[in-house]
């Protein structure tokens, strides 16, 4: 009896952190703010799974993964890393803005507008350019 107390138990416990770990807002962070696009089968297949065993937390995932947007599949998003786009940057802190047109068009295959005379660049406070590893100049 207490081999199978056990066993109800650790199956139980399974069976809720495998929902736990379901939500596709768990999973995939990055995800989150998207409106539309094309829906992920794998977040939907572990939402399923989640109404199969618990009714209401199934459902509850499906609702946070809409609502937030997790359950749509990457709508083509690039990201580079911050190393690469060190060599944008002078000796003295400012951004070259023709290297980084060219290393962003080399890594992704866009080419963006940064010559634009509308574009609007921001300065980074300190904790920002130490994350990247970047020293600010004076």
């Amino acid at each position: 009896m207490h081999k199978q107390t056990r066993l109800i138990g650790g199956v139980l416990a399974a069976t809720l952190l495998t929902q736990l770990s379901a939500c596709g807002t768990l999973l995939y962070p990055d995800r989150r703010g998207q409106i539309e696009g094309r829906v992920d089968p794998v977040v939907v297949a572990l939402d399923a799974i989640g109404i199969l065993f618990f009714v209401i937390p199934g459902l509850i995932a499906f609702g946070i993964d809409f609502a937030t947007g997790a359950i749509y599949l990457p709508n083509g998003q690039y990201s580079m890393a911050p190393e690469t786009l060190k060599q944008a940057v002078d000796a003295e802190g400012r951004v070259d803005n023709a290297k980084l047109k060219a290393l962003i068009e080399q890594h992704t295959g866009h080419s963006l507008p940064l010559d634009d005379p509308r574009l609007i660049q921001h300065s980074a406070n300190l904790e920002q350019l130490a994350a990247h590893g970047l020293t600010p100049a004076a």
